[in-house]
């Protein structure tokens, strides 16, 4: 065979058992967010990287005295296009270990990698640095650069993490970012929903539950409040074609992985009431009512129209609301050149044509996204993610990282044809 095409096969073999020695001992080390401490998971990460990648160039950047992060770049044979892989450190607390049926800090059975992290997304960090082994190996048959960084802070949304790298180390950026956070091996994610996070406060007078007439009740006027905005669901979107038509083409293959209905919500706002509280005794009246809520917005609506509509809707007597997140919906084209290389890397590794599709839940993709460079998620299927017994498959996590590989070879090595 050509060179060149020893050297892709070469990229593509199987390194499953690279992926799990590599995250096997990230699992063990713990970076629960909250309290967000990645000071030993990113030392750890760099003392792998070290050894598994041969020439890696490595910088570790703090964002706080307690988030720290880590990038690390090799570079091809001569100048090109730069490749970014893009992971998160942090995971969600351990909770409750007696509810745990396997430790927590990470073990192999059955299949799968079990440990909080396993999926979100320790194991996806793994198969990026091996993808990075199997580059820095064939070297000399591609052009420019890959870089990986390692965020701190993913789970409280990354200003100290990804972003924090985007503003600060030039080699952060690139033509080009893939993402190994949670999905599936049949799902390629170029976009995800935008998300305004409120809290609202309802005022009123207390009284004896027997003289209503002379209170006003919070949590009546709460009611209304949050009426109103749960009327933001029929917001008209107007959402590109070519994004329409990516969710209309995927509903075969991801639905039956993310469950049924995901299209319509990628499609419409959707309202959650995650919280509500107010009162102290069924015969009180309530003075004050309290509740948050998740408004996800698909692509083809902003998110000045959302919060029009609750500036409107929310002029009531006794109620006040903030926003404590915002964030615009964002996408990738699925035309563009990365997703039809991760696309077609993930059929040479599988056999089989994966979707192409929107994330319904938010990732630091979104970070790169708003600084125009093409982006796409592509994980392992995460089996109870945040609960006790996580665990990502690990043939699962074998065909990430042979994906990841794949398309960034591919990416380097045909920039100049851009075939």
């Amino acid at each position: 065979m050509p060179a060149a095409e020893t050297a892709r096969a070469a990229v593509a073999r199987d390194r499953v058992d690279q992926v799990i020695d590599l995250a096997l001992p990230l699992i063990a080390t713990p970076s629960p967010n909250p309290d967000g401490d990645t000071r030993a998971v990113a030392a750890l990460a760099a003392d792998l990287i070290k050894t598994h990648v041969p020439g890696a160039e490595i910088e570790l950047h703090p964002g706080s005295a307690s988030v720290v992060n880590v990038v690390a770049r090799i570079r091809g044979a001569g100048p090109g296009r730069r490749v970014v892989f893009n992971g998160h450190l942090d995971t969600y607390p351990v909770g409750d270990a007696a509810q745990w049926s396997v430790n927590p800090a990470g073990e192999t059975r059955d299949g799968r990698l079990y440990g909080r992290g396993a999926a979100d997304m320790k194991g996806g960090i793994a198969a990026s640095i091996a993808a990075m082994a199997a580059l820095a190996e064939q070297r000399a048959h591609w052009q420019g650069e890959a870089v990986l960084t390692l965020a701190g802070d993913e789970e409280t949304m990354g200003p100290l993490g990804t972003k924090l790298l985007l503003d600060q180390v030039p080699h952060a950026t690139g033509a080009a970012t893939i993402i190994g956070d949670a999905g599936s091996p049949m799902v390629a994610r170029f976009g995800e929903k935008g998300f305004i996070w409120i809290d609202v406060t309802a005022e009123g007078k207390a009284a004896h539950g027997a003289h209503v007439h002379l209170g006003a009740n919070a949590l009546d006027r709460l009611r209304v409040a949050l009426d109103r905005v749960s009327t933001l669901r029929d917001l008209p979107v107007k959402m590109p074609e070519q994004v329409r038509r990516a969710i209309a083409g995927a509903k075969a293959i991801s639905e039956p992985l993310c469950g049924a209905g995901e299209a319509d919500v990628l499609s419409a706002v959707t309202v959650n009431l995650g919280i509500v509280s107010g009162g102290t005794s069924p015969n009180l009246v309530p003075s004050t009512a309290h509740a948050a809520l998740d408004i996800r917005l698909p692509v083809g609506i902003t998110a000045d129209v959302v919060l029009a509509g609750l500036k409107q809707g929310l002029d009531l007597p006794g109620i006040t609301w903030r926003v404590l997140r915002c964030f615009e919906p964002n996408y990738t084209d699925p035309d563009n050149e990365l997703i039809r290389r991760c696309a077609k890397a993930a059929t040479d590794v599988m056999g089989r044509a994966p979707a192409v599709n929107m994330r319904v839940g938010g990732s630091d993709s979104r970070w790169f996204r708003m600084a125009n460079i093409p982006t796409v998620v592509y994980g392992p299927t995460p089996y109870n993610m945040g609960a006790p017994d996580e665990y990502a498959d690990i043939a699962e996590l074998g065909i990430v990282s042979r994906v990841h590989a794949l398309t960034a070879f591919d990416f380097l090595t045909q920039q100049a044809s851009g075939a």
